[in-house]
């Protein structure tokens, strides 16, 4: 695990007597960094919400981060060139950590296009925490969901910088799961997460098929 070090020798970390460990505990689960990553139109935040729902039904403490709703406000300054691309993801993986820390099963819908900034986010934390999940859709498909008309405008030149257009897209080397998004009905593709997330120790097996996964 990496961490930066702050600016000044003035920044030291407080240790707070509330551990991770403490708030799992009370949680009944992991925490742990959920990071959809694919094409605009791959259905990532349509399978976060998805996975979402599934475990807030049981209990489990979550939340999604989606790409359009944080330029909104934390990101809302930066555009959509390499720098700013680079610099939104480690904002988004910083506060990912934060809620992870909390004990929170946190779900991030972000294109994320380059594989060195997914790694970024995967480097500060340890082994186990970070789940990087594909979203493996072709773009004819991406291209057919696009509700927004960016594809159009994009394939028209009137949009720059568009992943997947004219801006890159590098597909993961070394994720721990590739759901086809494409063509897989959602309740797979959620049974697919929930199954991984099983496997890696974040919920109870058994808890999540009969109770909640917060403990009585």
């Amino acid at each position: 695990m990496t961490t930066l070090r702050p600016a000044t020798a003035n920044v030291v970390w407080h240790r707070a007597t509330v551990t991770r460990t403490r708030r799992e505990a009370q949680n009944g689960h992991r925490g742990a960094i959920l990071w959809f990553t694919g094409l605009s139109g791959s259905g990532k935040s349509t399978l976060a919400h998805a996975v979402e729902e599934a475990l807030h039904q049981r209990g489990c403490r979550t939340f999604v981060l989606d790409g359009d709703n944080v330029r909104h406000g934390l990101c809302g300054d930066l555009g959509f060139s390499a720098k700013d691309r680079q610099e939104n993801i480690r904002r988004i993986g910083e506060m990912a950590k934060i809620f992870m820390e909390a004990g929170v099963i946190v779900l991030t819908a972000f294109i994320s296009p380059y594989r060195a900034d997914r790694e970024r986010v995967r480097g500060i934390v340890e082994h186990g925490d970070f789940i990087e999940i594909y979203c493996d859709t072709p773009i004819e498909i991406c291209e057919s969901r696009d509700v927004k008309g960016l594809y159009k405008k994009a394939r028209a030149g009137q949009l720059a910088e568009f992943t997947g257009i004219t801006s890159p897209y590098e597909v993961p080397g070394n994720c721990e799961l590739t759901v086809q998004t494409g063509i897989a009905e959602l309740d797979v593709c959620v049974q697919q997460v929930v199954g991984k997330m099983m496997q890696r120790g974040i919920i109870n097996a058994a808890n999540f098929s009969h109770q909640s996964c917060k403990k009585a």
